[in-house]
């Protein structure tokens, strides 16, 4: 005797297998993000500020423990799209060098980036919603709206 499984309405069939492609679709497009904020420190950042934000003596400011990430948020986000030229004090450290700005970073992916600066290396700074940081760059001209 074999068992058989009642169908179930094509309604019901219908649901499930759209169930299913939706949470295999948020899965992937979490786990793509997941880490967006550590690639695009590593991809964008790094080479000056260092792979683990220690910065480069008396010439690149850490972001590692540091200060200033702690007592700018407010800025952080325009200094990310339009960049930054002049003094600027980090843990006591006097630094004068020409960081470049990243227009090509959408408001989200800065608000990830942020994050990652926020929470990793000492940091433990609140986090940047998207709303925000576009609030913020708003300030600066530097809004894209994504």
């Amino acid at each position: 005797m074999s068992y058989r499984r009642p169908a179930l309405p094509k309604s019901g069939a219908v649901a499930m297998v759209l169930g299913l492609a939706v949470a295999l679709g948020l899965n992937g497009c979490f786990t793509e993000r997941r880490n967006e904020g550590a690639q695009l420190y590593a991809s964008h950042c790094a080479n000056c500020h260092g792979e683990q934000g220690q910065g480069l003596k008396r010439l690149i400011p850490p972001v590692a423990a540091s200060d200033y990430v702690a007592q700018h948020r407010a800025d952080l986000p325009c200094l990310i799209r339009k960049g930054m030229r002049g003094v600027v004090v980090v843990n006591g450290v006097e630094y004068n060098q020409v960081m470049p700005g990243h227009d090509d970073l959408t408001d989200s992916q800065i608000a990830n980036l942020l994050n990652f600066v926020q929470q990793n290396w000492g940091n433990k700074n609140q986090a940047y919603t998207i709303h925000e940081a576009s609030e913020l760059l708003g300030h600066c001209n530097g809004s894209d709206g994504q």
